[in-house]
């Protein structure tokens, strides 16, 4: 087949998340902004798997506390001249059916049905802008178009248990989606297996019109405008709705992260420093692309009472000096300073903090911009750490941005 489908292919990513139960990480900033792995944030992801797909027309549709995300797609994803036909466009909630901002992301897409008749494509690609992996969407849009498919909806094969949060998708043997579960206390399993079940990854294909079709029939229904919770609830039993199986189909070991909770987010970064990660981005033939601030390279320092700065298991990103101290299992953003005889491990360090000298870090996320003074211990004493910082139930330490100083 051809590639001229993908010219004919038109891209939402919904990147206005509030991100609420990433806060405080997202106290400033909108989920799919957050800043991730050192250098990236969130959006590139999935961004960076348009661009390797050769998808060259795309809407990001903003809302919460769009100031930094706007930022970076002007400065990071400024690749186009409209009059080539390619364009990344940012789209706030327009309000042109009422005084509504997206009520959900059915509502988004919706808002924004001009844009569909303006540009006129035959397939249109729905995509989150918060969750971390890579995959091909032409590969996805070509399952689509052979499968004859009005809606197709990426899913990966998860473990029951984990199945519990997200949305079930049931099948029959050739993958049309026969059910849908939002968040089940019993999910269906994978045909012929009892331990895994197909998992909405909130990636879907649909042919334009019926799309069209089922955001205008969900407008004028008592509904929360959601792709999830009604869209495919209401239409798989009468039309053409098949799952894209993303393990059988991915490039490598299939990756995919929600970043919905504090605890994922600090989870994904500790997949990272695995000797072996499960999501690697040394891949030349997948980059991830972002913003990259001048920095000089990273420095390992050898202090003048012999302490050696060494990091083991960690990425230290451009700017970052680790200066006769330890950095273990760790993430270090640029323009961070670990001081002499200081220790972090299992943590994750944002922009331009400052860290003093005989300090203790453990299972932390400190924020962009905070000094943290010498002696200072973190992540040992959870009851103190609750007085001054966030601290999840697993045990980790969320230092605000900029509240250190």
């Amino acid at each position: 087949m051809a590639d001229d489908f993908l010219k004919k292919t038109l891209v939402f990513v919904l990147a206005g998340g509030q991100g609420e139960r990433l806060y405080p990480l997202t106290k400033d900033r909108s989920k799919p902004a957050v800043h991730f792995g050192g250098i990236y944030r969130i959006i590139d992801f999935s961004l960076s798997n348009c661009l390797n797909s050769d998808l060259r027309r795309i809407i990001v549709l903003t809302q919460y506390k769009s100031l930094s995300l706007d930022r970076h797609i002007k400065t990071a994803w400024n690749l186009y001249r409209r009059e080539s036909g390619h364009f990344i466009d940012v789209v706030p909630p327009q309000q042109r059916f009422d005084s509504n901002w997206y009520l959900g992301t059915a509502d988004a897409i919706f808002q924004n049905i001009y844009i569909i008749e303006h540009e006129k494509p035959e397939y249109i690609v729905v995509l989150s802008g918060d969750h971390v992996y890579k995959m091909d969407y032409k590969k996805l849009i070509e399952y689509h178009i052979n499968k004859g498919a009005d809606m197709t909806i990426a899913a990966i094969e998860t473990p029951v248990e984990e199945a519990k949060r997200f949305g079930v998708l049931q099948t029959n043997a050739d993958l049309q989606v026969t059910g849908f579960q939002e968040k089940p206390g019993n999910p269906a399993v994978v045909p012929g297996k009892n331990d895994t079940s197909y998992v909405s990854m909130g990636i879907y294909v649909f042919t334009t019109s019926k799309l069209v079709q089922y955001l205008s029939e969900d407008h004028k229904m008592d509904s929360s405008r959601d792709f999830g919770k009604d869209i495919i609830p209401r239409v798989y039993a009468d039309e053409k709705v098949y799952a894209y199986d993303y393990v059988h189909n991915a490039k490598s070991h299939p990756y995919w992260k929600d970043i919905g909770t504090i605890s994922s987010y600090f989870e994904t970064h500790h997949d990272l420093v695995a000797i072996s990660p499960e999501l690697n981005l040394y891949d030349k033939e997948w980059p991830i692309r972002t913003y990259m601030e001048q920095w000089p390279p990273a420095k390992m320092v050898f202090n003048q009472e012999g302490r050696r700065g060494l990091a083991v298991n960690s990425i230290i990103s451009n700017g970052a000096i680790i200066s006769g101290s330890l950095v273990e299992d760790s993430v270090i953003s640029p323009g961070v300073k670990v001081n002499s005889y200081s220790e972090i491990r299992k943590s994750i360090i944002l922009h331009g903090c400052r860290v003093g000298r005989h300090t203790r870090i453990q299972n932390a996320i400190i924020d962009k911009y905070n000094i943290i003074s010498e002696n200072e211990e973190i992540g040992f004493d959870l009851e103190k750490d609750r007085q001054r910082f966030a601290v999840t139930p697993e045990g980790i330490v969320v230092v605000p941005k900029g509240l250190l100083q």
